[in-house]
């Protein structure tokens, strides 16, 4: 009887090099910013030469621009707002849903941060192109906040949304501080901001 041999299977190809990077880029930027990662780091996570790496991005300076621009495609406009959206109708209750997303987020044992206060807090120079954009992408955070509280009809959706983004970025910073519950106390004081500018919500305590 004949020997029966493994089906031999034709192995797949790999993505693009510039897909590799992105996503190397983005694996490490959002884990531990972008200053402690080198462009050595990004080739050996990509499996790519650093002369393909150069090619599709000259700098290390042009390669976290664009890692800015993937965070806010994936993670504030893809999983927060389609997030929120998703969760409720009503805009305050959209509004309170934001800390419901974080809930879930802090709790996944691959929690990194937010990849833009890193960023932010790693560039001081506030005419730096990094710095800017990164406080570019902060502001599309707070634009939707400002969005739904128009929506809801605060009195003053601009100064609201502001509150509103210092709630987010401070539960965000306690839950990297191990406050792994920062997402329920924030919602709670969501609560009290949307009593506050009159607006009435179902202000679940549970999260």
């Amino acid at each position: 009887m004949a020997a029966v041999h493994p089906r031999k299977h034709k192995a797949l190809p790999l993505p693009p090099a510039r897909e590799r990077i992105d996503h190397a880029a983005y694996e490490l930027f959002s884990r531990h910013g972008v200053r402690a990662v080198g462009v050595d780091a990004v080739v050996a996570r990509s499996g790519v030469a650093k002369k393909t790496l150069y090619f599709h991005y000259p700098s290390k300076g042009k390669l976290a621009l664009a890692f800015l621009q993937r965070r806010e495609e994936l993670w504030t406009r893809a999983w927060l707002q389609e997030g929120v959206n998703r969760r409720a109708r009503r805009p305050a209750d959209r509004l309170l849903a934001v800390f419901d997303m974080f809930n879930s987020w802090f709790h996944r044992s691959d929690y990194e941060g937010c990849a833009f206060i890193r960023v932010l807090f790693e560039h001081d120079d506030p005419k730096h192109p990094i710095r800017k954009s990164t406080e570019d992408h902060i502001r599309t955070v707070r634009d939707f906040v400002r969005q739904l509280a128009e929506e809801a009809r605060v009195r003053d959706p601009d100064g609201f949304a502001r509150q509103w983004q210092i709630v987010m970025m401070g539960s965000i910073i306690a839950a990297y501080a191990g406050d792994r519950d920062a997402a329920r106390r924030a919602k709670k004081l969501g609560v009290l901001l949307l009593a506050d500018a009159g607006i009435r919500s179902r202000g679940r305590a549970q999260v």
